[in-house]
């Protein structure tokens, strides 16, 4: 198996087990913030639809003029690693958008890197990132990235009274 595609392989994995929690949360309860809790869901998966977004397509293929049409610019700035959690629903698309870019960045992700060169995977990524250098780096921890923050849902979702999944 292909770097990429085991990479590749990792993301999918961590994005259906993403969705399973995700599927087991109203949406009337994605803007929720338990007592003494910093984030709700709404962030998260906004978050994990940017840093998809961020590491798989402009750091490895490099912006593009639709982007702007795939990730809304406000969305990007709301939930954004220096963002702050607001608990207003307001400052935020509903639910139902939100998930929506969630969606529509994984499909792309996986349409634009599934047959990526992998003489290139080595090259340096496009912009900067604290824990990747190269291209396949940035690939490699969109996946960690996400699991990383399946465990804040999952943990929100624990918060709101729902039972272990598994």
């Amino acid at each position: 198996m292909s770097r990429l595609r085991h990479a590749l392989d990792a993301i999918v994995f961590a994005r259906r087990y993403t969705v399973e929690l995700l599927d087991t949360i109203d949406p009337a309860d994605w803007f929720r913030m338990p007592p003494g809790g910093a984030t709700h869901v709404a962030w998260q998966v906004g978050h994990l639809a940017m840093s998809e977004f961020r590491l798989c397509l402009e750091r490895v293929r490099g912006p593009r003029p639709d982007d702007a049409e795939l990730f809304p610019p406000a969305l990007l700035a709301a939930v954004s690693r220096q963002s702050v959690v607001s608990p207003d629903p307001a400052a935020y698309p509903a639910p139902a958008a939100i998930r929506a870019v969630f969606d529509r960045v994984h499909e792309r992700v996986m349409a634009d890197l599934t047959g990526w060169p992998d003489a290139d995977l080595d090259s340096p990524i496009l912009t900067a990132h604290r824990f990747c250098r190269t291209k396949i780096d940035a690939v490699r921890w969109c996946s960690a990235h996400e699991m990383l923050h399946a465990g804040q849902i999952g943990l929100l979702r624990r918060l709101f009274g729902h039972p272990p999944m598994w």
